[in-house]
């Protein structure tokens, strides 16, 4: 049964499941993640308390043909009318990276093929997308359209169809990555080149749209909030001046815990192969 700080993870998303009095830890668990060499997996571990955990249970494994090769990055599962939904972000050779809807009826998969391939555009390189349903019950997903391209990394988000098997429609720009006053672009680049990068949205009660998301800041890799006053995803949104954890940690979601705690998880340090989940009450 491993401890809290001997999991290896980048990117960590909690699902709560209080029924079954468990949380469910997901995140980049392949050994060599930023390398071109082949994609594994996923792995789960599971928790009654948040600090010993059971696994790793192997989650979800390419079935042969999958279109993604390596980059396996990022997934989030959600439960959603009933079933599981896993958002992950892939790559292959001549392939952009984009993220692909994996589904399973259960919680420790196994979680297959949903989409036809990846529901972010074909010619853009995206990753970390995330669920969003609105006020009138019609699903979304936020993702970010990488620096690599456009150089000011942009949060963008795409309607979904009611099954999450397919886009509906193009993608629409919520902000970009230099519009936040804390971020800075990257180090050693010819141009500003600016991230976006692990989006995860929130309800407040006042009624805002609260949105966790990394970038580069001055003290390297940290995590922010967007916040949208309207309560609409399409905002206007506004960037908090000061990140909400400033230095070598990142790519957060918010989740409560049984007995109602509010609490943030993030991957801490950020350099590999050290990254463990970290957990912090908000």
């Amino acid at each position: 049964m491993p401890l809290r700080d001997e999991i290896k993870i980048r990117d960590p998303f909690i699902l709560p499941l209080k029924e079954e009095g468990k949380y469910y830890l997901y995140g980049t668990t392949d050994k060599h993640p930023w390398s071109g060499s082949p994609g594994v997996g996923f792995n789960t571990y599971t928790s009654e308390d948040l600090a010993d955990w059971d696994g790793p249970f192997e989650v979800f494994t390419p079935p042969e043909g999958f279109w993604g090769k390596y980059n396996f990055w990022a997934p989030e599962v959600h439960l959603h009318k009933g079933r599981y939904y896993m958002f992950a972000s892939f790559k292959a050779d001549g392939v952009s990276r984009g993220t692909q809807i994996l589904v399973a009826d259960s919680p420790l998969g196994p979680f297959v093929p949903h989409s036809d391939g990846p529901v972010t555009p074909k010619e853009w390189w995206c990753l970390d997308g995330t669920l969003f349903v609105d006020d009138a019950g019609d699903p979304w997903m936020v993702f970010c359209y990488e620096w690599t391209q456009v150089n000011d990394g942009q949060m963008c988000a795409v309607k979904l169809t009611p099954e999450l098997d397919a886009e509906v429609g193009e993608p629409g720009l919520l902000f970009t990555a230099s519009e936040a006053r804390w971020s800075v672009p990257l180090p050693d680049k010819d141009h500003d080149c600016f991230v976006t990068d692990g989006p995860y949205l929130y309800r407040a009660k006042n009624g805002e749209l609260l949105m966790l998301w990394s970038t580069h800041g001055k003290d390297g890799y940290a995590m922010g909030v967007a916040r949208s006053s309207s309560g609409k995803l399409f905002g206007p949104w506004a960037q908090e001046p000061e990140p909400l954890y400033p230095k070598d940690g990142g790519h957060g979601m918010f989740f409560r815990t049984f007995d109602g705690q509010l609490m943030v998880t993030l991957h801490y340090p950020n350099d590999e192969p050290n990254e463990r989940p970290f957990f912090l009450p908000v």
